[in-house]
Order: structure tokens, then sequence, then C-alpha cells
């Protein structure tokens, strides 16, 4: 009866053991296994940050603000936040609500901000105010991103002064050298006409140019500018990445890629990985905020 108890347990403890599942694992660029608090002992010696994310992801968002604490400790303090979630056209109003003359609802109302902010910006913004940090709205508001899509980067030149403050200085350049524009001319497809495809890589040129901008601006030293935005606008050290090097090449800049994985001991996936200088592998099942 003894053994046939400790059999039990023994089966017990295998299949609880079977059952150790894993969120996030983080990778550097040789594909070695790092350790969060490596990570942010590592991040602190940048003076950029680009944490990439899907924005529907749940343990992406939880890990910007867990990886945000731990480096505002480290680094005692000298952190400046930004992110492509907010327009530079609100900026005055994150500022107020910033400052706490602007409560939450205010802010709402007064701004654009995204369906999902309330689950996955707001606890960023609600530390930056606790701390008494900066956070930067570095894009391009979203109806000069759409005029360029359906116009073209020449319409640009007809905004007004005060509109042409909220972009990236024109002229922007916009090049297949970019690394991920020849991916998105791809996905247009050989149907597309040559305009319209321009003008398609050029809209996502204004938001990438007008980020590196508001980075530009705003990046001190001694301090780490960590800023959130889309996978996509810096994966493979292109988008903003590649705007900031053609204008300051000598700032130290980090990306954080993300990716999903099937395996659930999260590898680094075999097929379409191209790994910047810390890569995030979640879930392919994580839990989705929208």
């Amino acid at each position: 009866m003894k053994n046939i108890f400790i059999a039990i347990l023994i089966v017990g403890f295998c299949s609880l053991k079977g059952q150790d599942f894993k969120a996030y694992q983080f990778y550097d660029k040789k594909g070695k296994e790092v350790k969060t608090k490596k990570l942010v002992k590592e991040l602190a010696d940048y003076d950029v940050v680009f944490f990439g994310e899907n924005h529907n992801s749940s343990i992406n968002h939880w890990l910007q603000l867990k990886i945000t604490e731990a480096l505002f400790a480290k680094k005692n303090g000298q952190l400046i936040l930004g992110a492509e979630m907010f327009e530079r056209d609100n900026q005055a109003q994150l500022d107020q609500y910033l400052n706490g003359k602007f409560d939450a609802k205010t802010l709402k109302d007064s701004a654009r901000l995204w369906n999902n902010y309330s689950t996955d910006y707001k606890p960023l913004v609600d530390f930056a105010k606790d701390k008494r940090l900066k956070f930067i709205a570095t894009n391009i508001p979203r109806r000069y991103a759409s005029q360029t899509a359906k116009e073209g980067l020449a319409s640009l030149n007809t905004l007004s002064e005060k509109e042409k403050t909220y972009i990236a200085q024109l002229p922007i350049k916009v090049t297949l050298d970019t690394p991920g524009y020849p991916e998105m001319k791809k996905m247009m497809g050989d149907h597309a006409e040559g305009t319209k495809v321009m003008n398609f890589i050029s809209a996502q040129a204004t938001k990438d140019a007008t980020m590196a901008e508001s980075i530009l601006e705003n990046v001190q030293s001694g301090k780490t500018f960590v800023h959130y935005n889309g996978n996509y606008h810096s994966k493979e050290f292109g988008g903003i990445y590649w705007y900031i090097k053609q204008k300051n090449p000598n700032l130290k800049m980090a990306v954080i890629s993300v990716f999903e994985s099937e395996d659930p001991d999260l590898k680094v996936p075999a097929k379409e990985y191209i790994p910047t200088d810390f890569n995030l592998i979640i879930p392919a099942d994580m839990t989705k905020t929208f």
C-alpha cells in the first residue's frame, strides 16, 4: 500500500512538472537566454531603448511596465518615456494629466487615446505621473499619415506652419533601403500601382520619421529614453531606429523585438526570425487584450 502511495505521488509530481508553462523568454542577438535582471542592467547603458510590442499582447504590455519600473530603480529615476500611441498634437493634454491638472476622464475626452489605453498604456502613463517623468507623445497625428497614404508625401507641403510642427521636418526621405519597407512593398502585391505602393510606404515613413525626430528632440545625456512602439516600427533595426541613425549615428540604441512561438519552451523560432539586440519570445496563444 505504501509503495502504491509513493507511486501515485511520483506520477502526480511528473504531471505537475509537465505543466510548467513558460510565459516569456528573452534572448540576446546570438540566441543566448537573458534573465530580466541582466537585461535591465544592460539596457541601463543605452541612450534609447525601443521596446517593440504586439499591440494586443497582455504579457508584452506587462513586461513593458515591469522592465520600466526596474530600469527606473537601476538608473535612479534617470528615464524619459515616449510612445507611438500618443500623437504630437496631444502632448499638451498628456502633460496636463501628468501634472495633475487633468483627471483620467478629461484626458480621455480631450486626447485621441487608443481603444486599449486603459488596459495597456495607462499603467505606463500613471507610472510616469507617479514618478514625475516626462512622457513624450512622439507620433504624427494620424490624419496626416492618412493624407499621405491617399495623396502622397508632397501633399504635406500644403499644410500650415502650425500643422507642420506636428510632423517631422520636410522633406521626409523615403527609401526602400530602410529595413522593413521592401517587405511592405511585397505585401502590397505585384498588382498594386507604383504610386499607391509608395504612398503607403511614405505614410509609414511619416510615422517613423516623426517618432525619430520626437525622440531626438527630447533625449538627454545620462538618461535612457524608453520608447514603446509596434514591433514593425523598429524590427530589423528599421523604422524609427533607421531614421535616428541618419541624424545621429552616435546615439547608443537598443531594440527589443517580439516574436510569437508555438513551442512551449519558447525556443528561438527556426523561421522568420531576424534578431535585434534583445528578443522577446512569447506564446502564440497568450491572452490578448483585444
